[in-house]
């Protein structure tokens, strides 16, 4: 039934309307259609032909956001630079380790490059521009191809370099091992020097002991060990007779000394020994030299005080001692600091500055009766008679010593700073040194030459320790530089006290063998096959020394 509200002639007219819309609409589509296939059914690809199909259509640019081919040309993109990067750092490494050839460097450069130019092809770099409007798949498929080809021979010279790299990785890391291990080995080697250094220079518990005890006995019957008083033995200042100097603080020490050189000579009744030591140890060395006769030698005891002229006006040493900075030198010096320089390290301490080491330099004026004298150390065992020595013609030379240069070894330039002028003029630095620890003095000859003053006058120099390290022997080599008459060397055999090596032939050939050295043969560090050439000397059938219990 029609509505009333609408009539007929009206809905006639809305049919019609919709009907050519329609027809409108399907004309459009159709159009529409036709022109999109003609144009892809000839469109021409990059070689010239003709693409078939839809193999090859546009994408419009609303497309591209959910075109697949989009995040394809992004990995492809991706990894022709993640293999161009894995060839520039193989060829970054080729040069760090440093391979024989630098082919490999050349090669893995090219592929990097070749990476960059395919990328700037003129046929690729529209894929790669901000403009991009649409994605060609064939284009796409040809950067796919070639980008494979290069990634292909990229992992082809990486796999056969791979051995050489692995090689140069191994020899790398054993370089790094080794660098480390030696290492290691400075630091054990500073911190072995230095414990050395202080079990060499540390008193043991039986020297302690004996000490002590010895010292105990000197205050308990101070009657029969005292001089003070008593007029001076003649036989201390006849110069007819063997004179010896020994400075020294250790009291079984110096009596080895006096003990080994009395048994082995022919008339112990004609050989004075002059003992030097410290206030403190003064009592203890008196009960030592009283406890028995020493085959009837004399000996004569003596602290350092007792020679009033050894004072800090005088004696250079004392009044260095004195100043600020070489007290901050030795006594405030730190471990961590020492084991830092374990070539300085010894020099570092105090003893280097003790009158008891430099009493050597003041000879004549302790002496002055006297025309020769032995200086002899307390690390020495005399195996022979001496009196040899006395009869050595000296030249007109000061000083009698066994030279120590061998080749390169031993000579001045190893103990002084040839880079100071002053010594550089004065001084050869190829000069043979020699060495202390038995010195045959001729104290007229020393008294011409003025040999206290000429020590005097270097040590005010070396104040600042700028022409030498410390110690005694590089003032005395400097000192006696055109005085010293060397000795035949079986008279003075070194190096029992570091070196093992020594051959017991030139041991048994020796008058005098000298433990110089760290491994001092009344320590526990002593060198084994060595040490009985010195305990044979030990007074053991003296009480005190036995109930110290020395374990030797």
């Amino acid at each position: 039934m029609v509505n009333p509200r609408f009539p007929h002639s009206a809905i006639s007219t809305l049919t019609l309307s919709s009907s050519a819309i329609s027809i409108a609409f399907c004309i459009l589509l159709a159009l529409s259609f036709l022109v999109t296939h003609s144009h892809s059914s000839h469109h021409t690809d990059a070689n010239g032909g003709v693409a078939q199909g839809f193999e090859s259509r546009r994408r419009p640019v609303l497309a591209l956001k959910t075109d697949p081919l989009k995040p394809r040309l992004d990995q492809i993109r991706k990894q022709a630079d993640d293999h161009r990067s894995l060839a520039l750092l193989y060829a970054s490494y080729a040069r760090k380790v440093k391979l024989e050839s630098s082919k490999l460097v050349r090669v893995f450069a090219e592929l990097s490059r070749n990476f960059i130019a395919l990328m700037n092809k003129p046929i690729y770099r529209p894929l790669f521009g901000n403009d991009l409007s649409h994605v060609d798949e064939s284009v796409l498929r040809q950067l796919e191809k070639e980008v494979k080809e290069r990634i292909k021979t990229t992992r082809q010279v990486i796999g056969d370099a791979k051995e050489s790299f692995d090689n140069q990785l191994k020899i790398q890391k054993l370089k790094d091992t080794i660098f480390s291990v030696n290492e290691q080995l400075t630091k054990a080697k500073k911190q072995g020097a230095f414990s050395s250094l202080i079990a060499a220079k540390s008193i043991s518990k039986g020297l302690h002991c004996l000490s002590m005890r010895l010292m105990e006995e000197r205050i308990a019957h101070p009657e029969k060990y005292s001089d003070e008083g008593k007029p001076t033995p003649p036989e201390v200042e006849d110069p007819n007779l063997y004179h010896y100097a020994l400075f020294s603080d250790n009291v079984l020490a110096a009596s080895v000394v006096v003990n080994s050189a009395m048994k082995n000579a022919k008339e112990p009744h004609k050989h004075v020994f002059h003992v030097v030591t410290d206030k403190m140890n003064l009592g203890a060395m008196q009960v030592m030299f009283k406890l028995k006769d020493y085959s009837g030698a004399h000996i004569e005891v003596k602290a350092v005080e007792d020679y009033k002229f050894l004072n800090s006006s005088y004696v250079p040493v004392l009044r260095q001692l004195e100043s600020a900075n070489l007290q901050r030198f030795y006594f405030e010096n730190k471990l961590e600091n020492a084991t830092k320089d374990t070539t300085n390290m010894k020099f570092r301490n105090p003893k280097y500055l003790s009158i008891l080491n430099h009493l050597r330099f003041y000879l004549p004026e302790m002496y002055p009766k006297l025309h020769k004298i032995l200086f002899l150390d307390d690390d020495i065992v005399v195996q022979k008679d001496l009196t040899g020595l006395w009869k050595i013609d000296m030249d007109g030379k000061v000083n009698g010593a066994v030279e120590t240069c061998f080749g390169s070894f031993h000579r001045y330039a190893q103990y002084m700073n040839f880079s100071h002028p002053l010594i550089r003029e004065k001084f050869s630095p190829k000069a043979c040194a020699w060495a202390y620890g038995m010195n045959f003095f001729d104290l007229d000859a020393w008294r011409r030459t003025k040999c206290t003053e000429e020590y005097h006058y270097w040590q005010n120099l070396n104040e600042n320790r700028t022409l030498w390290k410390l110690g005694t022997l590089p003032p005395g080599l400097i000192t006696y530089y055109s005085t010293t008459k060397p000795l035949d060397k079986s008279w003075h055999v070194l190096g029992l006290g570091y070196n093992p090596s020594i051959g017991m032939d030139e041991i048994k050939n020796a008058a005098v063998v000298h433990f110089n050295g760290n491994m001092k043969p009344w320590l526990d560090i002593a060198l084994s096959q060595f040490k009985p050439l010195w305990t044979k000397y030990v007074d053991y059938e003296l009480e005190f020394v036995r109930a110290c219990n020395f374990d030797f």
